[in-house]
């Protein structure tokens, strides 16, 4: 099969992640037990991921927040009448 060929037309076309997740099938032999159908099924939700983390990493890189903000770094002891089970529900 020409797996190279069509490696380099994947990314020509833009489709980065599903050259990624080609050449990862193709190395796995378990995969090749799949279906076209589940093989084309995996590409696409690799792209699809792909492309969401792209426009987040883009959209973040826009906003140029000050501050790398997550969750566990919230200091709950502080007295600002946070509430740390809503807190984690809502993040959950």
């Amino acid at each position: 099969m020409l797996i190279n060929p069509t490696i380099d037309m994947l990314r020509e076309l833009g489709l980065s992640g599903m050259a990624s997740a080609y050449q990862e099938l193709e190395a796995q032999p378990e995969a090749r037990h799949l279906g076209h159908g589940e093989w084309l099924a995996l590409l696409l939700e690799r792209e699809s991921t792909a492309r969401g983390q792209k426009r987040f990493e883009a959209r973040a890189r826009a906003a140029k927040l000050r501050h790398d903000a997550q969750i566990e770094n919230i200091d709950f002891r502080a007295t600002r009448g946070l509430d740390r089970n809503l807190f984690l529900k809502l993040a959950g």
